[in-house]
Parts: structure tokens; sequence; C-alpha cells
């Protein structure tokens, strides 16, 4: 099967029958007690006003979760965020190095932020080529239990507010991040960029090619029976229990896979309070997008205020 299939189904589910929310819930519940307090190890040169230390812990199934921690130098509690990469094939920065410069900006300005790598880029992870085992999904639920273990740790480890928890999630990750605004209540502000969040809307969308396409090559009933087996994939079960959570969305216009009409329509399913943009840009998004999402975190944290010109000055995603 083709990797353009591949990525066209990594988070494919079902909107036909409802998933009930305590399913859900049961799904992304894990054993705390197996969770272990993480191992830190300072970076090279350390900047002034933050700290920046390799974090890793001990997540729900006993696997290693390699991270990084920015904080601020400071006593008084702070917000904590959040940052779930994006796994764009090619990149260099499809890993936790892709939101390290927004975590050093938002740091100076008061967050202790959080960058955790993915199950499937870390060390020994092999992508698997048949869509019908699942990996995508279940990595993202892996993903889910492994953030969740995380605030755990740093609210037991560190001086969080614990009423000031945001998450930020790109593409694979702001699925993941549609599964916690569901289910995850400590989360009262998320930003999700670059994905759709009703896969039957998309699968089944005649007006844009690339999904008739890609419907056309495998078939309407390897379809079923794809969004029979992981029904909990289909992000649209979780994100319609997002309140009280206030959600931003970020789109890029020019992202063929998922058209604007498809954006609006997964917007449509998300609770109150919730914004939406579109932007000028394909899948990566642009600076606006970087622009209006540190001034919406800032403004949802209680932070110290960004330049524009700092946001703008972090290089582009690629």
């Amino acid at each position: 099967m083709k990797l353009a299939l591949a990525i066209f189904l990594l988070a494919a589910g079902a909107l036909a029958q409802d998933v009930p929310l305590e399913r859900l819930q049961a799904l992304l519940d894990y054993d705390r007690s197996a969770v272990e307090s993480g191992f830190l190890r300072m970076q090279g040169p350390q900047e002034p006003g933050i700290g920046i230390v390799d974090y890793s812990f001990v997540g729900p199934a006993g696997e290693r979760v390699p991270g990084t921690l920015v904080a601020p130098r400071q006593g008084e509690p702070t917000p904590l965020i959040l940052f779930g990469h994006w796994m764009m094939a090619g990149s260099l920065m499809r890993n936790r190095q892709e939101f390290m410069e927004e975590a050093r900006l938002l740091a100076r300005a008061g967050a202790t932020c959080l960058l955790l790598d993915g199950p499937l880029i870390r060390q020994g992870a092999e992508p698997d080529p048949e869509p019908m085992n699942g990996q995508g999904p279940l990595a993202q639920v892996q993903m889910a239990k492994e953030w969740r273990a995380a605030i755990d740790l740093m609210l037991a480890d560190w001086n969080i507010d614990p009423e000031r928890i945001a998450y930020v999630g790109q593409s694979f990750s702001a699925g993941v991040g549609a599964m916690l605004a569901g289910v995850e209540k400590r989360i009262g502000s998320l930003v999700l960029m670059s994905n759709q969040y009703s896969f039957r809307e998309y699968a089944y969308d005649d007006r844009n090619p690339l999904a008739v396409a890609q419907r056309k090559q495998v078939g309407d009933a390897w379809i079923d029976a794809y969004l029979a087996k992981f029904p909990f994939a289909d992000t649209v079960h979780f994100v319609k229990h997002s309140s009280p959570a206030a959600v931003f969305l970020q789109f890029g216009e020019k992202d063929e896979p998922i058209p604007p009409h498809i954006a609006r329509l997964g917007f449509s399913h998300f609770g109150e309070p919730k914004r939406m943009k579109l932007y000028d840009s394909g899948h990566e998004l642009n600076a606006d997008a970087r622009v209006d999402r540190v001034d919406w975190l800032v403004e949802r944290l209680g932070l110290k205020p960004v330049s524009e010109e700092a946001a703008r000055a972090i290089p582009q995603l690629y």
C-alpha cells in the first residue's frame, strides 16, 4: 500500500456509530502506579532567565518517554505548556525540536514547557506498511496516555499552576490533542493545527480529488472494515466533549489533504469556546500562524507579552 494511503488513514475512524464517553475515558486510562518520575540532565549552555534540560520518564506501559523541559528560573507557580510535534516524512523537525524555539520564547514569558518525542520516531520504532494493523491510531492512544502521565509528574514534581495547563499539537499530535480535549480536563487551552477531526467526512468528500482517488484505490469495503476496527480513532467522538476547554484550530488554505471546507466541518464538531483561522500556507503553516498562536497562549495563560518580531524570527517549519 502506498505511503500516501498510509498517511491518509493514520487518524481514521467511524462517525456513523457514536462511541460513548465512558468508553473513550476507559481507552485513555492508565496505571498511575507504573509511572516513574523523570530523569533530568542539563543541556549545553544555559540562557539567562530559563533552564533547559533533557527530561525523560517511565510511561504507563513501562516505556522510556524522551523529552526536553524548558522552564523559567522563578519561584512562583507557572503555567504548563505541552508541545506535540508533527510526523512529516523527510522533515528534520519531525520530533520535539519542532517547537523548541517557541518553548524558549514562551519560557522567557513565564511558562514551563514540556516537549516529548512521539512513539513512532523513538529509537527502535519501525513503520508498519499495513494500515489495518492500526499503528497510527494506536500510537496516538499511547501518546495521549503519556501526556496524561506527564501532567501527573509535572504537578507532583514542579511548581505548576494546575489551573493554567495548555496543549499545542500539529498534524499527528493534533489528533492526540483532540483525544485529550475530550478526556483530559486538566488541560484548559488547546492549539490544534493541520488535522481533520471527522475522518468519515474527509474520506467520503467528493469535492476533494485526493480523497476521491484514495477512496477509489482501496474501495469502500476496505475503509469500512478499518473504521469498524478502530472506531475510537475518529477524533470527532472526543472533540464534541471538548468544553469547557478553549480550543484554537489553525489550518493552511493550501493544505491539499485538508481543504478549507473540511477544516470548517472539523471545527463545527468542537464545543465552545472555540476559534479557527485559515492561513496562506500548506500543512506546515507559517509565521502568521505562529504569531497568533503565541499571542493566544499569552492571553490564555496570563504570560508576559511576547513581541511579534520575536515570534516571527523563529525559523520556518519545513
